[in-house]
């Protein structure tokens, strides 16, 4: 189900986001925000914090950055940020501690 959702956001950003071009108030964008939502969350609380987030773009809200938070326990780490190439790595994400078991979710800003 989530490679589902994920094959569906890669759509949406291809196609459609070139419609409304520039008009997220938040960084990353709706969309980027649930493809990274979707990829490191279960499916339940990425369901759930995407639509947060897409009923707070609005003018109602100020916008700004707002990053994904990881809702993983510490046991978890296995395989989570980086991908191993040899003795290179490659870190895709980072992870702040926000609080017990929850992280922000920063994407890096090299190529993967």
């Amino acid at each position: 189900m989530k490679q589902v959702a994920l094959w569906f956001l890669d759509i949406y950003q291809k196609f459609f986001t070139i419609l409304g071009y520039g008009s997220c108030r938040y960084y990353p964008t709706c969309s980027e925000y649930a493809k990274w939502q979707f990829e490191k969350n279960n499916l339940i609380y990425a369901l759930f914090f995407t639509i947060v987030r897409i009923l707070k773009c609005n003018q109602l809200f100020p916008g700004g950055f707002d990053y994904p938070i990881l809702h993983k326990s510490t046991k978890c780490k296995k395989n989570l940020i980086c991908n191993h190439d040899f003795n290179k790595i490659i870190v895709k994400f980072w992870l702040i501690k926000k609080e017990e078991n929850r992280f922000f979710l920063i994407k890096s800003f090299k190529k993967v």
